[in-house]
């Protein structure tokens, strides 16, 4: 079986915040720059760092302008990492960039990866204008933002009965000053379980796991559904 593990499902998800986008500042601003207009650019430290973000799908798999990703599961954190995108030939990668292979997601490069997000999460306009993407515009975290997020991801392995396909995939959404924590499952002020604990600030709501190989099949966890504006 090939299903990476739960955490690193995520920790794509957190870098990419971290990297791309900014933390919210509450000045005020009369013009909204926007990626249409190309006035929004990549951050320091980007592989396309200073380039304006364009309004379809970038060379990593990132549609910004549409609150989406398609792609490597590699390309999803390589652009963050300073690495260009992977294309497909490791020989040529690897000769150009070497670093590449220590990196944590390399070993993931050949699974497909599709997100997608609310304008909380990561929004596709910068509001308090220093040209990079806002997340959780309006508040200092994302605790009760209402940002949520998807994670599909799928691949195949082969094993001693031939070629196997496995999909897995991931709800999560950002919790509210009113939800607590214990032992790593998220609870609303009524009591009712939300999700699994993520980095303090969301919640995993829902997986589903297909495996051909294993027979793992249909939801692997349930929280609370229909949070956030995600149904």
């Amino acid at each position: 079986m090939k299903r990476i593990n739960r955490m690193l499902i995520v920790v794509v998800v957190i870098a990419m915040l971290a990297i791309i986008i900014s933390v919210p500042v509450m000045a005020k601003k009369d013009d909204v720059n926007t990626i249409t207009k190309g006035e929004v650019v990549y951050s320091t430290g980007h592989f396309l760092a200073g380039e304006a973000i364009p309004t379809g799908f970038d060379e990593y798999g990132y549609n910004y302008q549409g609150h989406m990703f398609s792609g490597s599961y590699f390309n999803s954190y390589a652009g963050g990492a300073g690495f260009p995108a992977w294309t497909g030939d490791d020989d040529a990668y690897l000769l150009a960039n070497p670093a590449a292979a220590s990196h944590w997601a390399w070993p993931y490069r050949e699974t497909n990866l599709k997100m997608k997000w609310n304008d909380a999460w990561i929004s596709n306009v910068d509001r308090d204008g220093d040209f990079l993407l806002d997340r959780h515009f309006g508040f200092p975290t994302y605790i009760d933002s209402g940002a949520w997020l998807t994670n599909h991801q799928s691949g195949t392995y082969v094993d001693e009965n031939g070629l196997q396909k496995w999909t897995d995939f991931v709800k999560i959404v950002a919790l509210t000053s009113d939800d607590t924590i214990l032992d790593g499952i998220c609870y609303d002020i009524d009591g009712a379980e939300i999700g699994q604990s993520i980095w303090g600030q969301f919640a995993l709501t829902m997986e589903v796991y297909n495996d051909s190989g294993t027979g793992d099949k249909g939801v692997y966890y349930k929280g609370m559904p229909g949070l956030g504006d995600l149904q």
